[in-house]
């Protein structure tokens, strides 16, 4: 697929401006709906929680922004178990005040599923506005092509048809599905790196990585927003 949008990788002047296309992305969505059931509240709690998964992902992953700042994607490089980041319970308790225990159900559930082999992981894609799918398509190739250099499968969640759809002409794979809390379902998806030298094939089934707290490596993250 050609890409006449040129992807970037974000810096970290750049975590306001991701957290904001996050927010837009994510704002209309039925799953946002659930997580922050005040609307007027919705938009700075959004924007909060963002701003900690973007900031941990350019210390533990990637982020990349088309070049016209239109939209955004976040990666984490889960080569091993990855640390929660610095203060998460008391900067997501601030962050969402009496909507903490809805971020976290979501949060372990998404974590329930992830594969526990290593993966780069595809946590956000924002991309906000009219005209999205174009420009999903084209950060989603760029971002890709740096990711496949590392050599490693990519995973991803998709809670839209729309998103499967994008992930499946990009080499994603789909695998069993699972619900979160507000009844979303959602749909994982695997795709191997050209350079991939392990042994599991795009249609092996990974072990899945089940914590056995609460506790966990990592945030709410997965979403696949546009």
């Amino acid at each position: 697929m050609s890409v006449s949008m040129p992807v970037v990788r974000a810096r970290w002047r750049d975590i306001g401006w991701i957290a904001d296309l996050v927010t837009d992305a994510l704002h209309p969505t039925a799953l946002a709906a659930w997580l922050v059931p005040d609307e007027r509240r919705r938009p700075s709690v959004l924007a909060a929680v963002a701003r900690i998964w973007t900031e941990h992902a350019l210390l533990f992953g990637d982020a990349f922004l088309l070049q016209d700042g239109s939209a955004a994607t976040v990666w984490y490089h889960r080569y091993r178990p990855i640390p929660p980041p610095a203060r998460y319970a008391d900067r997501l308790a601030e962050a969402t005040g009496e909507h903490q225990n809805r971020f976290n159900l979501l949060d372990r559930a998404l974590a329930a599923r992830r594969p526990a082999e290593a993966h780069n992981h595809l946590a956000l894609l924002a991309v906000p506005g009219r005209a999205s799918a174009r420009r999903a398509a084209a950060l989603l190739a760029g971002a890709q092509r740096w990711m496949d250099t590392l050599g490693l499968p990519t995973y991803a969640e998709a809670f839209t048809e729309a998103d499967r759809d994008l992930f499946r002409r990009h080499g994603y794979a789909d695998r069993d599905a699972f619900p979160v809390p507000d009844g979303t379902t959602t749909h994982p998806m695997w795709r191997l790196s050209p350079f991939w030298t392990g042994r599991s094939g795009g249609n092996t089934r990974w072990p899945a990585c089940r914590p056995s707290t609460l506790t966990r490596n990592g945030r709410v993250n997965g979403w696949a927003l546009r």
